[in-house]
């Protein structure tokens, strides 16, 4: 699934050919694409037809158009396959071109979105009173990513203190810190020389502001050069893809020497997914100790009675 870069990366092509058109006409062309949307496709359509859309918006893994002059945001989940792509009137359809966007202009391109597996969808939803970005109400309880200028570090590290959970599961918890996924959590933690398994009750202010610090540098490196891409799945609005898998320093690299020690790095089962780590630079916890078993109760002992003394 496109992490924070790879949706930044889209978002950012959305911005630029998108966002100020009015939409002339869509075509739903699969059911599926649109299933998050109440009222179908032909809602969907009609809704959209004749709206302008706003500055492409992002939170994690989540983005968005507003549309001007209505409470209401067009909401984009790309799921494990869906692309945005920006291509000309002309241009032949996609196999699995599930949604077909046109605009009022002369510019001669179209929106499309296209998606193999079908995990992922466009639906219109009102936005969060008052949020100037035109939030989805169904994504307010996403929380802000680590790019996001209003994301408060303290918040974060005292929850994440709280959470009395492990560090990796911590980064994935999308309530907690949004745009974070297996790929860049791996990166992250490698960086910072922690083991998936840390305990986030360990973990200091100053590690967790250091840890921090990691996640936005290997998301910035993504970004400047268009994201992961492992397959022809994920792709930019011109159908480009990213190559920062070149850079990745721990995911995927399994028997591979660490590039700090030499060490041969480990994969290990987590969670349906696997955690890639380098087992000298990022030592497992160590095991809580066993608590010790409770002394056994000593036996209630009768008070003595005192026994007068005779008298002689």
């Amino acid at each position: 699934m496109p992490e924070l870069p790879e949706v930044e990366v889209v978002r950012r092509g959305l911005e630029r050919w998108i966002s100020g058109r009015t939409v002339a006409e869509v075509q739903v062309l699969h059911p599926r694409a649109v299933r998050r949307h109440l009222g179908g496709g032909e809602d969907f359509a009609a809704r959209l037809k004749g709206r302008r859309a706003g500055v492409a918006r992002r939170r994690g893994k989540y983005l968005w158009l507003p549309l001007e002059d209505a409470d209401e945001s067009v909401l984009a989940h790309l799921g494990m396959s869906g692309q945005l792509l920006v291509q000309p009137h002309g241009a032949a359809d996609e196999k699995h071109l599930r949604i077909r966007v046109r605009f009022n202009d002369s510019i001669g391109t179209e929106l499309r979105f296209v998606d193999q597996r079908t995990f992922g969808g466009l639906s219109l939803h009102e936005t969060v009173e008052g949020a100037a970005d035109g939030l989805p109400a169904a994504i307010a309880h996403i929380a802000r990513d680590p790019l996001d200028p209003a994301f408060d570090e303290a918040a974060f590290h005292t929850a994440l203190r709280r959470r009395r959970t492990t560090v990796k599961r911590a980064l994935l918890d999308q309530s907690l810190i949004s745009g974070v996924g297996n790929i860049y959590a791996d990166e992250a933690l490698w960086r910072a020389r922690l083991h998936y398994d840390r305990p986030t009750a360990t973990l200091t202010r100053p590690r967790s502001v250091e840890l921090l610090d990691h996640v936005r540098d290997v998301m910035n490196a993504a970004l400047a050069v268009g994201g992961t891409s492992f397959d022809s799945l994920y792709v930019n609005v011109n159908g480009e893809s990213g190559y920062f898998e070149r850079s990745l320093d721990a995911y995927g690299r399994e028997n591979e020497p660490c590039r700090r020690c030499a060490t041969p790095m480990r994969r290990r089962p987590w969670m349906n997914r696997s955690s890639y780590f380098c087992p000298r630079c990022q030592r497992p916890p160590r095991p809580a100790a066993p608590a010790r078993p409770a002394a056994p109760a000593r036996p209630a002992v009768a008070p003595r009675t005192a026994v007068p003394l005779s008298s002689s």
